[in-house]
């Protein structure tokens, strides 16, 4: 496929092109805890979106949809959206680099990929951050990749209309081959911790389901949380946010709460302790461990945040029948989507085969399932080569 999209670039565009792959990302551990300053656990993931890209000497951005079969033409001088939702992400970045006072010259873009649309791993992510990472190095901007993470998440913000966190820039960006990435939400510090992935792989099970309640519930799940605040500070001053909360806090002021607002802050505070203790494990190469973490937190999705569905719990209790399956939880905003599950690598076969023939008995629907490797953020890229830049 890459070779593909750079032979598309020099056909259309008669140049050679630069070329930068920028990758999708699973989050580990560590879900819904980002909008409450809490600490999430991605990695970037070998599902990439790879970029054909050169100056023209116009004043002019020309773009090829590769996955689409599109075109589009856009003048910098006057850089809005779009009525085309795929040019939006692009867009957006270029004006938040012209808002951050560089200068966009021409230039034109072949791009396309293999991250699987709707299966939650940050295709929009992926897309920003890898056009951010090619105009900094053909303009030579020299632009930290801290500030280029922050405008691919401004650019969603402003030009796709979603509000999202910070992680799946970040992650995309900031991936490191088996390694994940421990982010603090609130001050934006990140470590690495090695995964030792040698007998193992990531597997998304990807539920083909999209229950319509995902944006609705998102935003009641962040005033219930935003509500458990509100009480604790009234006795605890310095609770800034889930955060800043324990467990004991919670547990001695019980009755003050309602009781749904009370699961969902125990959910979250448990949550970020978990990361911890899944990061702890990680650093004695302790898998076992590491995979019962996840499984904690997919019942405290399931049973205290309330964001799973049936399609999400029968893929996880599927998993924990398996030997071969370390941990598994359902993996993004919840209501569908994947399920992520780290299956040993012998057994890699049996365990889709097994998965796929329930599913389909279970739902009457074909599951979807990816192989991932856990592999390094955006990057130079060369015909079936990764250059770590």
């Amino acid at each position: 496929m890459l070779q593909e999209i750079i032979n598309t670039f020099e056909t259309r565009y008669q140049q050679k092109p630069v070329v930068v792959r920028s990758p999708g990302r699973v989050n580990l551990i560590g879900e819904h805890t980002d909008y409450n300053d809490g600490f999430v656990l991605p990695a970037a993931i070998n599902k990439e979106i790879y970029f054909a890209v050169a100056p023209n000497n116009t004043n002019t951005f020309r773009a090829y949809a590769y996955d689409l079969q599109q075109e589009a033409e856009f003048e910098l001088s006057q850089v809005q959206r779009s009525d085309k939702s795929w040019a939006n992400y692009l867009l957006g970045v270029i004006a938040q680099l012209q808002k951050a006072n560089y200068e966009v010259k021409g230039f034109d873009l072949v791009y396309g990929g293999n991250i699987p649309i709707g299966a939650g791993l940050s295709s929009s992510a992926a897309v920003e951050c890898g056009l951010a990472y090619a105009l900094n190095h053909i303009f030579g901007y020299d632009i930290a990749k801290f500030d280029m993470v922050k405008m691919a998440q401004i650019a969603e913000h402003e030009y796709a209309g979603v509000k999202c966190g910070i992680m799946d820039q970040f992650a995309s960006m900031f991936g490191k081959q088996n390694h994940a990435v421990k982010l603090d939400c609130r001050t934006l510090d990140y470590a690495y911790y090695h995964l030792d992935m040698a007998d193992y792989r990531i597997v998304l099970c990807d539920t083909q389901v999209k229950h319509n309640l995902a944006s609705s519930e998102y935003n009641t799940r962040r005033q219930e949380c935003e509500a458990g605040v509100a009480l604790l500070q009234k006795h605890y001053p310095e609770v800034k946010s889930l955060r800043d909360v324990k467990v004991a806090m919670l547990e001695q002021h019980q009755e003050e709460f309602d009781p749904i607002v009370y699961k969902r802050c125990i959910y979250v505070v448990n949550e970020n302790n978990r990361v911890e203790e899944a990061c702890r494990a990680l650093e004695k190469g302790d898998m076992q461990t590491f995979g019962e973490k996840m499984y904690a937190s997919h019942r405290g999705l399931q049973h205290n945040y309330e964001v799973s569905c049936p399609e999400l719990d029968f893929l996880v209790d599927q998993a924990r029948e398996m030997d071969a399956v370390l941990g598994a939880r359902m993996m993004g905003g919840g209501f569908g989507g994947c399920t992520i599950n780290i299956v040993k690598l012998d057994a890699l076969d049996t365990f889709i085969k097994q998965m796929e023939e329930a599913y389909q008995q279970q739902f009457g629907i074909s599951l979807k399932t990816y192989i991932a490797e856990i592999v390094n953020g955006s990057s130079l890229a060369e015909s079936g080569h990764t250059i770590n830049a």
